[in-house]
């Protein structure tokens, strides 16, 4: 049963409503005053507020200010009940982040859709969808049941590309944003002398691609797969549905394609910063965290020497090297192009 919060200071408006949201098979909590209100939302944490605006002690805007600050309260949908009709009193309102504005008098049918709508759409956020393929067609046909996002197309394709196979090419402009269902993908930019530097890794459950098409602008960067890999695309319409058309759908999708921008933060500054033995050292590091198995005792990769070089940004022959030296002092095992991690704690750990 989903609880609901009620704030409003007039007896005969807060009865007449919560009995109405009772009769609905809602759980609802009530509140004299804005003061009353928060300290009820910050103890019970409501699925959903509505709240009045013009009330005593603390007023509507006062309330919905307070709950903002607090990372417990501040995902609660939120729906402004007033008899003040007032455009300016309205956009104030939806400026400080309410979702819902509904003026007195108003029927019980308007009430429960709003308060259906928003739940809905909250429910969405609060989903933790599996980041596979099925998950993702799971968070496109949830974002479907609402009505701004119904015309989501279906021509959704799953692309099969062989190792080294180009994905998109740095230059071109974005069609759509990608996501791993299977393999192994390398984002990577080329300078003007032909050299590249291997800019992010993805595994499966990875988006990718996605910066450019925000930016709408062509990319800055090349894509292509280290394996066999099935690539799913999501077209560019559907993309733009999903964060534009609906402010909390928005916010989740965010979410998901955000995952890997610390990371990628760290890994310029270290990039700057870190002696080629470390960053050789941290390369193998992130292969091993990035796509060892949870069954793997050890992790193994076929990874070329190249490839290796454009990940840490220095010369071929200084990653064979340091693979040498790696070798002889039993951090790892290679053997043909496959190198084996023998003591990951020795090579995370090692010094600058």
């Amino acid at each position: 049963m989903k609880k609901i919060l009620l704030i409003e200071d007039n007896p005969d408006v807060r009865e007449n409503t919560s009995e109405i949201l009772m009769l609905a098979q809602y759980d609802v909590i009530t509140a004299v005053n804005g003061k009353e209100g928060v300290e009820l939302a910050q103890q019970h944490q409501p699925d959903l507020i509505i709240c009045d605006i013009m009330m005593p002690v603390l007023d509507g805007h006062g309330v919905l200010h307070m709950l903002s600050k607090n990372e417990n309260t501040a995902s609660i949908p939120f729906i402004f009940l007033t008899a003040k009709a007032e455009r300016s009193d309205f956009r104030k309102g939806m400026e400080m982040g309410a979702d819902d504005y509904l003026t007195k008098p108003f029927d019980d049918v308007e009430l429960l859709n709003a308060i259906e709508i928003r739940l809905k759409k909250n429910d969405i956020l609060k989903k933790e969808f599996t980041k596979n393929l099925h998950g993702i067609n799971d968070f496109i046909q949830e974002a479907k049941g609402i009505d701004s996002l119904k015309k989501l197309s279906e021509e959704r394709d799953i692309r099969l590309y062989k190792k080294k196979d180009e994905i998109f090419k740095e230059g071109s402009y974005p069609k759509g944003i990608y996501f791993i269902h299977k393999g192994k993908v390398k984002s990577y930019q080329t300078n003007e002398l032909g050299k590249e530097l291997i800019t992010e890794l993805h595994n499966e459950g990875d988006f990718f691609g996605f910066i450019s098409l925000l930016k709408d602008e062509k990319y800055n960067s090349s894509a292509t797969a280290l394996e066999d890999s099935e690539i799913y695309m999501i077209p560019k319409e559907d993309f733009f549905a999903l964060i534009y058309k609906n402010a909390e759908v928005s916010k989740k999708f965010i979410e998901i394609l955000s995952d890997n921008l610390i990371e990628k933060e760290k890994q310029l500054v270290k990039l700057a910063y870190n002696s080629v033995r470390k960053r050789v050292a941290e390369a193998l590091v992130n292969l091993s965290d990035k796509y060892k198995k949870e069954d793997e005792t050890t992790f193994s990769m076929n990874v070329s020497r190249e490839d290796l070089a454009n990940l840490v940004g220095t010369a071929t022959e200084t990653v064979i090297r340091t693979l040498s030296d790696f070798k002889e002092e039993k951090y790892i095992e290679v053997a043909g192009g496959k190198i084996t991690i023998l003591n990951y704690e020795k090579l995370a750990g090692l010094k600058n």
